[in-house]
């Protein structure tokens, strides 16, 4: 119970995951579950080294060893070690060539930036798209081109530049890879941890709701929030345990054994839910059931975050007494066997993990390599676009700092429409107050001596450790950080504004590059919310059938995301796709229709259980 009183029931906690619901529904990630302070620390130390000496030496040149810092921390993504070495590795060495070349490139006629900087986001969007996990390696190398060509310079001095960042970035892969190495698998126990409190945060919604009524039981804007944040989270965890398929893993075989626990309660919570909507089976039984998900829930957390040999020892499970109705006692049965399979956690061990990737066609490698191409020329060719078209503003215009706008398209620009409008609106918010805050703090602090720089270095950390969390907080902290740097280490006037003003402009371009560049809109919303329907009687009919249980969880499975789908269309690019497509309020409310023809379906699975075990 003090786990639960810790973990569950704080208020802050428990609101901050209640707005995080309302957030993801409007694809506005809000993880904070994600903090790393560990990673946040390890940055600050990583940047503090080569700002020391860019400070000390008057070298304006040595801020590259500061960015390239801490651009390397950036890279390092959630990860098996090995995978981790390999991108920053690649990071490190294809960065001081894309330094060297955007610099000297850009020196070779007035306008030389225009024609330079497109090209190499071009070149390195399209490769790294061939390089499993090099999304984000191919984002921050487009960085790196469009900065360096904001700096133009002739060889020697760009080689200079070059040597600067290839430092910073190898001290970073120094510290990352052997001085400081961080658990491999922290991202993992912070994924599993984040599905289980809001499977928690479901069982207790069960047992707050007055006899006969439930939230669900008629249609509202945030229907089905509890199964739509459980089933993003984990959605993100099976991502994370994807990336070490393959790969030696200590406990290997006890994270494939949570995961399939999770799917169980999941499961199980989403038919105790259906029943109380439905008023079925008793109030009396139901609340029993929830607060037994509640103590296999509890017993979940203590495993996370306790050590391998304190959660081997077995845990003496009360008997739960029979129950009269045949869906209660499925889901009881399906709560004891999601226990036994925590409990079933073996000694730690390194072995390969063997969680099998997400269903897909099978294609062949050479066909997947030319795939994976394609996809990145496109994606290239639209991130060159938008930086050619902020180059050429900023010439016309005499932007202080255009290079803070071509980084803006290049990081707003990603993946379809949907994603770019998030990353376009979170950035301009993000810029704006990061701006607005930074000019505050240079009024403020000294100009000379030591306070700047520790609160450079005090910045670098908080941005690496909420990167995860949301990204308009991640913004605010690095526009913080890069104005604050660039005015010790290049003083002017006006950084601040031109920060904020130079990343509006890249953000705009950059939406506007993804609506008219070969635009990724996806289905309509009542093509999603058809789909969604048709997704979900498949799950339904199938169950009626008695398919075996693999398959009817892999359709539960594709059931929940064409759900999400389906709610998430109404909120894209602010709702105008649906004015766009005059969603009548009957056709929007049809979307309950979705979470109920899931109900049905977890009430019949587990009733065809429950009268399995019946004497």
């Amino acid at each position: 119970m003090r786990l639960l009183l810790r973990s569950s029931a704080r208020p802050l906690a428990a609101h901050a995951r209640r707005i995080a619901r309302r957030l993801e529904l409007r694809s506005f990630p809000l993880l904070q579950e994600q903090f790393n302070a560990g990673e946040g620390v390890r940055a600050g130390v990583a940047i503090a080294l080569p700002l020391a000496a860019a400070m000390l030496s008057g070298q304006r040149w040595l801020a590259w060893a500061v960015f390239a810092a801490f651009w390397t921390c950036l890279c390092d993504a959630p990860g098996p070690h090995a995978q981790r070495r390999r991108l920053l590795g690649g990071f490190a060495v294809a960065g001081t060539a894309v330094a060297f070349f955007g610099a000297w490139s850009a020196s070779w006629a007035p306008h030389a930036a225009l024609l330079s900087a497109p090209l190499m986001v071009l070149g390195v969007v399209t490769l790294t798209a061939a390089i499993e996990s090099g999304t984000l390696l191919g984002t921050l190398l487009a960085v790196v081109a469009v900065v360096a060509a904001g700096f133009p310079h002739g060889a020697a001095m760009a080689a200079l530049q070059a040597a600067s960042f290839c430092a910073g970035a190898a001290w970073a892969w120094l510290l990352i890879n052997l001085a400081w190495r961080l658990d491999d698998q922290a991202a993992l126990r912070q994924a599993a941890r984040a599905a289980l409190l809001r499977m928690m945060d479901m069982s207790l919604a069960l047992l707050a709701a007055p006899p006969g009524q439930h939230r669900d039981q008629h249609w509202h804007r945030e229907h089905g929030e509890h199964r739509r944040a459980t089933r993003l989270a984990l959605e993100r965890l099976r991502t994370m345990l994807q990336r070490h398929a393959g790969t030696p893993m200590a406990e290997a075989d006890a994270w494939e054994r949570r995961l399939e626990a999770c799917e169980m309660l999941f499961h199980t919570l989403i038919a105790l839910e259906h029943a109380a909507i439905q008023q079925l089976a008793s109030p009396g039984e139901r609340r029993r059931a929830a607060r037994v998900a509640i103590a296999v829930l509890l017993h979940a957390l203590a495993v996370l975050e306790t050590s391998p040999a304190k959660a081997n020892r077995p845990r003496s499970a009360r008997p739960h007494a029979a129950a009269a109705d045949p869906l209660i006692a499925g889901c009881l049965r399906a709560l004891a066997q999601a226990d036994r399979l925590l409990q079933a956690r073996q000694a730690a061990h390194a072995g390969p993990c063997s969680l099998p990737p997400s269903p897909a066609p099978a294609v062949p490698p050479r066909n997947r390599l030319r795939a994976g191409l394609l996809r990145g020329l496109q994606q290239g060719g639209r991130q060159a676009a938008g930086v050619a078209a902020v180059f050429y503003a900023a010439e016309a215009f005499h932007l202080g700092y255009p290079y803070w706008a071509t980084m803006a398209v290049v990081v707003v620009l990603q993946g379809a429409a949907r994603q770019t409008w998030t990353r376009c609106l979170e950035r301009i918010l993000g810029s704006l107050l990061g701006g607005l805050l930074a000019l505050t703090l240079l009024q403020l602090v000294p100009a000379h001596g030591l306070l700047l720089p520790l609160v450079a270095v005090l910045l670098a950390g908080l941005a690496i450790a909420l990167r995860l969390v949301n990204y308009t907080v991640f913004v605010v902290f690095l526009t913080m950080l890069f104005i604050c740097v660039t005015d010790m280490l290049q003083p002017g006037t006006g950084i601040a504004s031109a920060r904020a003003l130079d990343n509006l402009i890249g953000s705009a371009a950059a939406l506007l590059a993804a609506l008219a560049l070969w635009p990724d809109l996806g289905a309509t919303p009542r093509q999603r919310i058809a789909a969604g329907l048709e997704a979900n009687r498949a799950y339904l009919d199938a169950v009626l059938s008695q398919q075996p249980a693999p398959v009817l969880r892999q359709l539960q499975r594709q059931a929940g995301l064409a759900s999400i789908e389906a709610e998430t269309a109404l909120h894209e690019l602010g709702g105008l796709r649906r004015q766009r497509d005059a969603l009548s309020a009957d056709e929007v409310a049809s979307l309950r229709s979705l979470r109920e023809l899931a109900g049905q379906a977890s009430v019949q699975w587990h009733r065809q259980n429950g009268r399995a075990d019946a004497p």
